[in-house]
């Protein structure tokens, strides 16, 4: 049984999107969003770091992230609030 945790649904999407931090970015996938974070399907299972920057490709938003769980080629993030 998996207890799920989020403070909110999420809504399915398939959007592209980069993450960055470092001096380097990534292209990658967000499958999932609520307001508060995100399911992300990376090109290959890598090292993620805690903290880092997620742009979405059509509308330019950015959003800083904490990684809360990897699992193969896809992460889960919550979005952190400018304020901390």
């Amino acid at each position: 049984m998996t207890t799920d945790c989020r403070r909110q649904e999420r809504t399915e999407v398939d959007e592209a999107a980069y993450i960055s931090g470092d001096g380097s970015s990534l292209r990658c996938r967000v499958r999932n969003i609520s307001d508060h974070g995100a399911a992300i399907e990376l090109p290959e299972s890598r090292y993620m770091r805690p903290r880092f920057t997620l742009m979405f490709e059509r509308s330019r938003v950015s959003r800083q992230c904490h990684l809360i769980w990897s699992s193969g080629n896809r992460i889960g993030v919550e979005f952190i609030d400018q304020g901390e």
